[in-house]
């Protein structure tokens, strides 16, 4: 069975066409499928959809607006370059909507919370042990909007995947490098040990320093590495 490259989008099914292209544009930047700088042409993005240039192009206008893409021309868009001030720009933010969504989390979580948070921290603890950076990475995705949806608030929490949006792309740039790694474990079982408890300022503590603490390698690589692009 012929594999599909790593940065390769997946045919469309029929529906809103317009709509499935956006959502698969927007989980493609936010999985790291495509790198700071890189330069998609939408008639070749329409191509692996299997659909025509229209839904494709208005996907991507979605996604300038939303700042996830820079629009060059009426045939292409560009990965936002990775540069300091985007980085810090985002982690403000994310600092301060996911913190309000854990502690959240903390006031409204019930047992059948509390056991998938457990169920998805152990199989982040295996990925994490292996090899596998972009299982480890997309398990980490899964634990942090499991805390994240919690609230039952989906406007929060789609707020939240906007910046994670900005955020894939410049990951990916950073850990394709494997010894470049964040072993995040603990801090997930600090999450998890607050939102039990009940405790909402432990939560937002324990969420803003899980972001802190993994973005500090990040932060010496933008400083050494100013406009990253893979242009």
């Amino acid at each position: 069975m012929t594999r599909q490259p790593r940065n390769a989008i997946e045919p469309l099914v029929q529906g809103s066409l317009s709509s499935r292209a956006y959502i698969a544009l927007r989980e493609g930047l936010t999985s790291g499928k495509f790198r700071p700088g890189q330069r998609l042409i939408m008639q070749e993005l329409a191509s692996q959809m299997g659909t025509s240039i229209t839904p494709v192009r208005e996907a991507c206008m979605r996604l300038v607006a939303e700042g996830g893409l820079i629009l060059k021309s009426g045939r292409f868009a560009i990965v936002p370059p990775m540069t300091l001030e985007r980085y810090m720009e985002v982690r403000m933010m994310r600092l301060e909507l996911e913190g309000l969504a854990a502690a959240l989390a903390a006031e409204r979580a019930g047992k059948a919370d509390i056991e998938r948070l457990h169920a998805i921290h152990a199989d982040y603890v295996q990925m994490d042990a292996s090899p596998d950076l972009a299982a480890a990475y997309e398990t980490n995705r899964e634990f942090h909007f499991a805390v994240y949806r919690i609230p039952g608030m989906p406007l929060l929490a789609s707020h939240i995947e906007s910046l994670w949006v900005s955020m894939g792309p410049m990951l990916t740039a950073f850990f394709a490098n494997g010894d470049r790694r964040y072993y995040g474990a603990e801090a997930h079982l600090t999450i998890i040990r607050a939102i039990e408890a009940g405790d909402a300022e432990a939560a937002r503590r324990a969420l803003r320093r899980d972001i802190i603490d993994g973005g500090e390698d990040f932060l010496r690589f933008l400083e050494a590495h100013p406009g990253y692009s893979v242009e």
